[in-house]
Parts: C-alpha cells; structure tokens; sequence
C-alpha cells in the first residue's frame, strides 16, 4: 500500500519538473557534462541549455550565417569581432547591441566602436528568425556566442562545445569600452593588463589575437607604423620592407583613414594560423599584433613560434580561449532579461 500510494507522487513530480525545465531552460538539464576541449565552463552556463526550449536554434544560426557570409566573407571576421567587443565590456551581455536612449548611452558610439563594429543586421535577422521558432527564449548575448562560433566553422576554423545560458543586459557602458577594449598601439604589458582584468591569461591573448587571420582593418588602425611609430615620424623598423611599401600605398600620410588592409594578407577569409606565421616574417599589420612576438614579456612570443608551426594546437587553444571569453561574467538565472529585441530593452 506504501508503494501504490507513493507512485502517483512520483509522476506527479516527474511531470512537474519538465514543465519547469521547459519554461526555464536552465533548469536540470546538462549537469556533469564533458568539455573536449578543455575550456572551463560557468556553473551557470552549459551547452544543452535550448535542448527542449529551442533545440533548432543553433541550425537556424548556421543557415543564416551561410547565407551572410557566402555574400561578404568579411562578415565572418565581423561577427567574432562583435562577440569579443562585448564580452569585454561588463561580460558577455550582448550590452552592446543596445542603441541609444533615454537611459541608454550605447556602446557603438564609443572610440573603439564607432564606425567599424559591424553585423548588426545579420544578428537581427538571426533573432527574427529564432522569435518566429522560439518567442523569447534565446537571448541575444548567446546569438552573439553561437554567431561567433559559427563564423569560425565556415572560415574553416575550429568548432567547440559552446556554454549556453546567458541573459541579455538592461544596461550599457560606453566608458567601459574606451577602458577595457585594446586599442591598436597597445603595448605587451597593456594587452596582458587588459585581458588579465577579465580572467584571461597569456594563451587566451595569443591564441583569441589568432582571430586576426580573418578581417581587415582601417588605415587609422597601423598609419602610426608606417609614419611615426615613436614619435620621431619614422617608420616601425620590425615592419618588413616589401610589405611596409604596399600598405603605404593604402594608407597615404594624410587623409584614407578609412582605407582598408587585410590582417592576414595571405588568406584573409580563411580561418588559418597563417597569421602567426606573417607575424615572424614581420608582416602583422597592427602593433597590437607585432608586439605579441617582439614585446619580450612572459611567453608570448613563445606562442606565437608554436602556433606558427603547430595549427592544430592554434585551433585547440582558439577554442578553449573562446570558452574563456564566453564565460565573463555572464547574467543567468533571474539576472538580466531575454529581449524580444536586441536593440531595445524590454
């Protein structure tokens, strides 16, 4: 009589426990999975986070960014870039989505930012198209996450297990860019300083750096090396001579700020380490690059030797680091909001 009696309880609370991991995705389900790859997942953050609330979300990502990126191969280097400007700046939040408003000073009009941060409107395509499936149930910090991801695959990158979890901000921090993103000219103590500051450590600098064998950069970005490097309007001498000439026909002394120069000039849409390899041959394009191998602290330029001849170790890394990054600081639980969308909060 104890076990009859006991038996509908037990239903009861079984069927009571979906339902809830249904409505909270984040509830009960991917405790005690595996990372392949190494990287440390948050306690919060996991990758069967849509598994029963949007299980297509990471194939209606993809189908997008085929689309965008067989358009504008670039946009591949865009969207990473996008997932990186806003994990640095009061986590990965999707903060800087947000446009201007009354309570709202947005993030793309900050220095780094403004004029070159791009991909907005394939992220809003994806968040249209996720809406339709799944009406507030995938936030726009975990599209910014899957984009970044996907656009490595299909440059021929690496795949990884990506956490999944976070919540989308109600607020934004314009300074907090100007202070936390590299810029260009960073020294090597600068560039450690930074990413030390969100947790990250030499291999995530080196090995998310690699992100730059995809995309291109604006003139504004390297005219110093090729003018006045040290303020003595001469060029920087750790510049190889040939390649130093072709970017002084992109980038003239006075006006082209614009302009642009692949980072990777020997395959710059295809995710590759040939990146590391420019860099010991003296043809990295900015100085946050070349200092990586010449800036003589820590192990830096140790790394950037290994990934030069080690690509599968590169890929490996890449995508540890990118679980790192991902895991800054991310809003969960009841923290933060899911946006209907990506520009507005609720």
């Amino acid at each position: 009589m104890a076990i009859s009696k006991l038996i509908p309880t037990l239903v009861l609370f079984a069927l009571f426990s979906f339902d809830a991991c249904v409505a909270h995705p984040g509830l009960g389900f991917g405790w005690g999975s595996n990372n392949p790859i190494g990287g440390s997942f948050s306690s919060n953050l996991y990758p069967q986070f849509y598994q029963f609330s949007c299980p297509q979300a990471d194939e209606i990502v993809m189908t997008v960014l085929e689309k965008a990126i067989a358009k504008e191969p670039r946009m591949a280097a865009s969207l990473l870039r996008l997932h990186f400007h806003d994990c640095f700046v009061q986590g990965c939040d999707a903060s800087i989505l947000l446009d201007d408003s009354a309570n709202i000073r947005s993030e793309k009009n900050a220095g780094p930012n403004k004029n070159s941060i791009r991909g907005f409107q394939v992220i809003d395509e994806i968040k249209a198209k996720l809406e339709q499936a799944c009406p507030q149930t995938v936030s726009c910090a975990d599209i910014l996450a899957l984009a970044a991801r996907g656009s490595t695959i299909l440059s021929g990158g690496p795949s990884w297990e990506l956490p999944l979890g976070r919540r989308d901000s109600r607020t934004a921090s314009l300074n907090g860019v100007n202070t936390n993103i590299p810029a260009p000219n960073s020294t090597i103590q600068n560039l450690l300083t930074l990413f030390q500051r969100q947790g990250l450590n030499e291999e995530d600098l080196v090995s998310l750096s690699g992100g730059h064998t995809i995309g291109v950069a604006r003139c504004t970005t390297f005219k110093q090396r090729l003018y006045n490097q040290n303020g003595n309007n001469q060029p920087d001498e750790t510049l190889e001579r040939s390649y130093y000439y072709g970017l002084r026909s992109i980038c003239p002394p006075t006006g082209g700020d614009n302009n642009i120069s692949p980072l990777d000039l020997a395959s710059p849409s295809r995710f590759d380490n040939t990146y590391f390899k420019l860099l010991l041959w003296g043809k990295g394009l900015l100085t946050s690059d070349e200092v990586l191998l010449t800036g003589n602290v820590g192990k830096t330029g140790a790394l950037v030797k290994a990934y030069a001849e080690d690509e599968r170790l590169f890929f490996q890394q890449f995508a540890k680091s990118m679980v790192n990054m991902g895991n800054i600081q991310p809003l969960t639980g009841f923290n933060g909001e899911i946006r209907k969308s990506c520009h507005v909060i609720n």
